[in-house]
């Protein structure tokens, strides 16, 4: 008889694992405090919300985020089978109809027999070195469980900063301004783009660079900063602020989300000197996101400088951007690469507040600690994942004791080992070899027995055809 698992969270991180304790015939109880009460970034009732962008990011395999989907995918994981399955358009992206995805989720774990779905918060982690405990409650952690937490690993916390795009209602877009299209024209036209020309893109540059910022809320500020002795904040790369990252040069914004190459004007046939991407937001296209515009404006700001767009004029928003407090632990000093506390080997953490950035990146860390979790409570040897998959190499970083400044990670090839040998191709003919040699080995791990495989495996590799990305810096 194995032990039940015990989950605390039912985000990405905390169902994924969960799938994966189930599927080695392991038990789990999984505590979650939804419906009955919610973190403040949090709007729906059902499990694994996503909170910020509605994109999964790049679905190509030469590209390091999509080989980790295609890894997850072959290898069995509920929140790609769920993904796959709500699928929205977006050109070479992977991009969900949010709600369907959660509701997908919440029904396979709700119904799933060997799953236990307990409504309640938890505020402490039980002393029992005996139990085994997967942590997954995300970058919005509550005061009580984040202070349980600090006591327990006697490590202090760190702090970033998150921010999500603003949606707005499709029938108030422009359609005589903006055109649908992906760049290059590659797939389906899965984005609504509006074109700026230089005296428009001056005029909003300067409007968004001077625009008023929101005060951050209590719950969104450290210690700290609310008592006034660190007044500077820590924004992640991988979601920053357009107006942050406006402030960083006239241009900067030319060749991040308002890059206008490969999207050439039906009405010129030349490409405008700016351009803005909205992305389908639902199955029903009702609802788009501005690609690339996290943002910590006040939401008056974000009618006046966003309605400067061509095309937005008189937008509806349905949600403005926010911004919020994310989370992470010192996981060098503290975890191994099975996502356990090297002191206390039966209790897990998964999740962004490991220092994984993204979702498919917390996904990815509870698929490894539900694994390992499972193997626990079957009295078996953890399983340490390969470097040579994104997978292992991702754990690899988190766990590695010689990192002494971290910070969140998000999958990347430069994470990867060497492939010791010289590859025609350039960069692309090398991330090609990662890509290939990372499919071989999560291959191998089901062949040796150390992992089971799906009974439907979907391989979504991108055809050789697929040569271009579009450029996002959504979580």
């Amino acid at each position: 008889m194995s032990r039940t698992v015990d989950i605390f969270g039912a985000g990405l991180a905390g169902c994924e694992a969960a799938w994966q304790c189930v599927r080695h015939g392991v038990p789990v109880r999984i505590h979650e405090m939804k419906p009955h009460k919610s973190s403040p970034a949090h709007r729906y009732h059902g499990f694994a919300e996503l909170v910020c962008s509605n994109s999964l990011r790049s679905g190509q395999i030469f590209n390091a985020i999509g080989l980790l989907k295609e890894e997850l995918t072959r290898m069995g994981s509920l929140i790609m089978e769920a993904a796959y399955a709500n699928e929205v358009p977006a050109g070479a992206a992977l991009a969900v109809d949010r709600t369907a995805f959660s509701d997908f989720i919440t029904d396979r774990i709700r119904n799933h027999p060997l799953i236990t779905v307990i409504e309640e918060e938890v505020t402490a982690i039980p002393d029992d070195p005996d139990a085994v405990i997967i942590v997954a409650t995300g970058p919005l952690t509550s005061d009580a469980l984040s202070q349980d937490i600090a006591r327990l690993t006697g490590a202090d916390y760190l702090y970033f900063y998150d921010a999500a795009a603003p949606i707005v209602d499709a029938s108030s877009i422009d359609m005589n301004r903006a055109w649908e299209a992906s760049r290059y024209d590659k797939g389906e036209a899965a984005y609504i783009n509006c074109p700026m020309t230089r005296e428009e893109y001056t005029a909003f540059y300067q409007a968004l660079i001077s625009a008023k910022e929101a005060p951050l809320h209590d719950f969104d500020l450290p210690d700290a900063d609310k008592s006034g002795k660190d007044g500077g904040l820590t924004v992640f790369e991988g979601c920053m602020p357009v107006e942050v990252m406006a402030r960083r040069g006239m241009d900067t914004l030319l060749y991040g989300p308002l890059k206008p190459v490969g999207l050439p004007d039906p009405r010129t046939g030349r490409e405008p000197y700016a351009v803005v991407q909205l992305r389908q937001e639902n199955t029903d296209k009702t609802m788009y996101n501005l690609v690339g515009f996290q943002t910590h404006l006040t939401w008056d700001e974000q009618r006046r400088v966003f309605g400067m767009i061509p095309g937005l004029e008189h937008a509806e928003f349905l949600r403005y951007g926010v911004m919020h407090r994310n989370t992470f632990m010192n996981s060098p000093k503290l975890l191994a690469a099975d996502y356990s506390m090297r002191t206390r080997p039966n209790l897990f953490f998964a999740g962004q507040m490991t220092g994984v950035e993204g979702y498919i990146e917390s996904t990815g860390s509870g698929f490894i600690a539900g694994v390992n979790a499972a193997r626990r409570a079957l009295g078996m040897e953890p399983l340490y994942f390969p470097r040579e998959t994104v997978l292992g190499s991702m754990a690899a970083y988190i766990s590695d004791e010689r990192v002494t400044a971290f910070q969140p990670m998000n999958a990347n090839f430069g994470l990867l080992p060497p492939l010791g040998y010289k590859i025609r191709g350039g960069k692309r003919g090398r991330n090609d070899a990662f890509a290939q040699r990372a499919v071989d080995t999560a291959e191998q791990l089901m062949n040796d027995g150390l992992l089971p495989r799906p009974e439907h495996s979907i391989h979504r590799i991108a055809s050789e055809s697929d040569m271009q990305t579009e450029g996002e810096s959504n979580t």
